[in-house]
């Protein structure tokens, strides 16, 4: 057989159904509600072919740009030869959701903004940036109670 050359091609498990969740979509997939400067995720769902995108677009985090009825226009880079295009695609809302990447991010503004309200009324400094994990103490490993045990490989037999 010749290579396919198939709009789909290669997407037999990329566009499939997860286990035990075929059949008809949940109601909650298509009442979201999504509004120009989302941050959304574009993800196929193999259970709504119209709309989908193309397989290059699948699990690219993307910024909404245009809102209709029943599709959201959604800005995406795409990496084509040595650049990056931010290219324009329409999807329908099956195949898009909303993306948790700023999730942990505003999370830590709102907990830096109370640890600032709390050092404000206190009248101390507070340190609101991060660092890094820092190494672990030093200790002392005692041998007396249980030796040192030695490991060696061993040796190979031949089976005839």
């Amino acid at each position: 057989m010749t290579n396919t050359k198939g709009y789909r091609r290669g997407t037999r498990y990329m566009f499939a159904r997860k286990f035990k969740k075929h059949g008809p979509l949940a109601m909650g997939v298509s009442m979201r509600v999504f509004k120009r400067g989302d941050i959304v995720d574009v993800v196929g769902d193999g259970g709504v072919q119209k709309g989908m995108p193309h397989k290059s677009y699948h699990g690219k985090t993307g910024t909404v740009f245009n809102v209709t009825r029943h599709a959201v226009g959604v800005i995406v880079n795409k990496r084509v030869g040595n650049r990056i295009i931010p290219k324009r695609v329409n999807l329908r809302i099956e195949h898009v959701r909303p993306s948790k990447c700023r999730v942990e991010f505003l999370e830590r503004v709102k907990e830096n903004d109370r640890k600032r309200k709390q050092a404000k009324e206190t009248g101390t400094s507070c340190l609101l940036k991060r660092k890094p994990a820092a190494p672990r103490p030093a200790h002392l490993v005692l041998t007396k109670k249980q030796p040192v045990v030695t490991l060696q490989p061993l040796p190979y037999e031949l089976i005839a």
